[in-house]
């Protein structure tokens, strides 16, 4: 197992320790200047865009039924329980402005890789996060919109032209050079987890770093609403997907997606569009914490049940 692969595989465990370490030893993130989260997740997103083809919207085509649940599912689960639990715990405006933004956004790389891991359709995961990725730009400001907007001020079209800079143009951007020269990319190709990884750990020691002394007044609360949030993602995406009819492949894929948000996204959207808000940033660190461990487990029950299956068939 390369360095790249064993960074991709143990990310849930890598993330956990940064975690830890920055609420424990906060000096450690300290460092991480809250203006740097934005760049961070440009990075990210423009590794995702490197590792696009063309080939992987031929499911959008082929499959467009399933696409198009998917889409349904992630945009309409996510935002309703992120705005249940948040009422029905009390959230303080910050607190929901986060869960909010998180049930909002669109999935992100690691359900392709837990996806992968708990053997599902592959190719149907990163078709359904290309998909959704270049659809939230536009969706997700509406969607906080409509859950915030007598609570707090939303600027829909900050938040639009934010997601453009962050999410959409680096990965248009790493998208046509994949594209223009498939060469180069396939030379990058074994460093690209090591930066993703490397991001997404640097954004969550930033804000846990920049947020323990909230985090001890309120960190159980937020942690039982993130947990609750996206556990309830992967049981509701697996019903829509028996309710749709799916084979047991694709039901573990929609699980996986609707559950497992783009939460560095999140809280990037949560610094930039709510400065005031110091609590917004800290539901995207939180899950994106979590849903790492949480997707992990998952896929290795999903693995399990699957060997199983195959066995008695």
């Amino acid at each position: 197992m390369g360095i790249a692969e064993a960074v991709g595989r143990f990310m849930a465990v890598i993330v956990l320790a940064a975690a830890l370490l920055a609420f424990l030893v906060p000096d450690t993130g300290l460092w991480i200047s809250t203006g740097w989260i934005d760049y961070l997740l440009m990075a990210v997103m423009f590794g995702m865009g490197l590792t696009i083809r063309l080939a992987d919207f031929k499911v959008v085509f082929t499959r467009p039924k399933d696409v198009v649940i998917g889409c349904i599912a992630q945009f309409t689960i996510m935002p309703v329980a992120a705005y249940a639990l948040s009422a029905a715990f009390g959230l303080e405006a910050g607190l929901m402005a986060g869960v909010i933004l998180v049930g909002c956004c669109p999935g992100g790389t690691a359900s392709n890789v837990i996806s992968y891991f708990a053997k599902g359709d592959v190719a149907l995961s990163v078709g359904m996060t290309a998909v959704n990725t270049l659809l939230a730009p536009l969706v997700t400001p509406f969607l906080v919109f409509l859950a915030l907007n007598e609570t707090v001020d939303v600027d829909t079209a900050g938040m639009f032209l934010s997601m453009v800079k962050v999410v959409l143009a680096p990965l248009v951007l790493g998208f046509a050079i994949t594209y223009l020269r498939p060469d180069a990319t396939e030379a990058a190709s074994g460093v690209l987890p090591l930066i993703s990884v490397a991001a997404i750990t640097l954004i969550v020691m930033c804000v846990i770093s920049h947020s323990v002394d909230r985090l001890m007044t309120c960190g159980l609360t937020v942690f039982a609403v993130v947990a609750l949030h996206n556990l309830i993602g992967y049981a509701a995406g697996y019903g829509v997907s028996v309710l749709a009819k799916m084979d047991r492949t694709r039901r573990k894929t929609l699980a996986i997606e609707v559950g497992m948000q783009n939460s560095g996204l999140a809280t990037s959207l949560a610094a930039t569009s709510f400065p005031s808000l110091a609590m917004a940033t800290v539901p995207g660190a939180i899950f994106s914490v979590w849903h790492n461990i949480s997707g992990a487990v998952l896929a290795g029950y999903f693995s399990r049940k699957s060997e199983k299956e195959d066995r008695t068939e």
